[in-house]
């Protein structure tokens, strides 16, 4: 990951490590909803090809945030050469987004991948995340979050500005006032991922970017760093996929309805696997599957948590059985005694659990 204090990736400017660049400009991109099988590429790839991507945070640009990015993050001392140019064009386009029945999300794609077919696995794997901007923003809206109704106190909704820095060890931390305005401030370690990441559903109907699905979206799991892979099981010819809701942080659960919010310029290999090779290797794969070098990472998505948990256990279950041959008994114990269940995050309407399954138990 590279990143200097100050530093803006315009578009088109900066390092593209990628074969292939795809901009976040509006002909790229949808707002507030996901691509579907009907919808037309933007960009055709061969399996195995690199692409950097720009994404947009939805933090900044939102109407109930006055729909101008210049003037939201003046307020919070940020220059108007500092905002990306990408950022306010996506604010200041028309008739793409109806605020009462679309997300907030901008997610960059359709990237058609040749040869793709429903039953196959296409596997994105974060090859580089870096930001475009060294700020971003964290909200709780009414009716969101895990204490909706509680939080925020006023009538307003809260977004809270943080900064992007190094510090002494040359990390990447993000720091918070403690209070409006306030010193001393806390500061919190950064670990860039993007929170959808996906491809398109059957049919002529494009989902909402905020529930996830079998077809990946909003899942928000934090594990998916550099070098992290999403496996998705392909349900349209050519896959279509598509990312966006960048994040520079998260916390498991994601309570207070957004992470650290904020753009980032990444780098994806898009991999095919064959639907009789992914079976083999990963056992039926209903939804998404995440794999990082340490763990494998099966998921569950329910409306109720306790029923995302369960299937969650039931993904990991058929995940040991295929890839190390254990008897479900066996696994099921295993999966008690040594790998933890997490909460991916429970704002996104369809809650999130995931499983952190240790490869290094099985290195036979």
């Amino acid at each position: 990951m590279t990143f200097e204090t100050g530093a803006v990736l315009q578009p088109g400017r900066g390092e593209i490590p990628g074969a292939l660049y795809l901009p976040a400009s509006e002909a790229n991109t949808f707002w507030g909803r996901l691509p579907c099988e009907t919808d037309v590429a933007v960009l055709t790839v061969d399996p195995g090809d690199i692409v950097t991507i720009d994404t947009i945070s939805h933090e900044g640009i939102l109407d109930d945030q006055g729909r101008d990015p210049v003037a939201f993050f003046a307020q919070h001392g940020v220059a108007a050469e500092a905002v990306l140019d990408d950022a306010v064009a996506i604010a200041a386009s028309t008739g793409r987004r109806d605020p009462a029945v679309d997300g907030p999300h901008v997610v960059t794609g359709p990237i058609a991948v040749r040869g793709a077919e429903p039953g196959d696995v296409l596997t994105m794997t974060l090859v580089t995340a870096t930001p475009r901007v060294p700020y971003g923003v964290i909200s709780n809206r009414h009716g969101r979050g895990a204490l909706a109704g509680e939080l925020p106190r006023g009538s307003e909704n809260v977004s809270v500005f943080a900064a992007a820095t190094r510090d002494a060890a040359g990390s990447l931390v993000g720091t918070l006032p403690r209070t409006p305005g306030g010193v001393p401030s806390v500061t919190f370690p950064l670990h860039p991922f993007l929170g959808i990441m996906g491809v398109a559903v059957a049919g002529d109907e494009r989902p909402h970017s905020v529930p996830p699905g079998p077809h990946g979206g909003n899942i928000d799991i934090s594990l998916l760093v550099e070098g992290a892979s999403l496996h998705l099981p392909v349900q349209v010819p050519g896959a279509l996929a598509y990312v966006g809701d960048p994040h520079f942080a998260q916390g498991d659960g994601e309570v207070a309805l957004t992470a650290l919010e904020a753009s980032l310029r990444v780098t994806v290999r898009f991999d095919l696997i064959t639907k009789q090779d992914a079976r083999a290797r990963f056992g039926e794969i209903a939804g998404p599957l995440a794999e990082t070098a340490e763990f494998l990472v099966p998921t569950g998505l329910d409306e109720d948590l306790d029923v995302a948990v369960q299937k969650c256990v039931r993904a990991a279950l058929d995940l040991l059985h295929a890839r190390f041959g254990m008897e479900e008994s066996v696994a099921y114990a295993y999966l008690s005694a040594a790998t933890d269940f997490n909460i991916s995050q429970v704002v996104d309407l369809v809650k999130g659990v995931h499983a952190r399954i240790r490869v290094s138990d099985f290195d036979d």
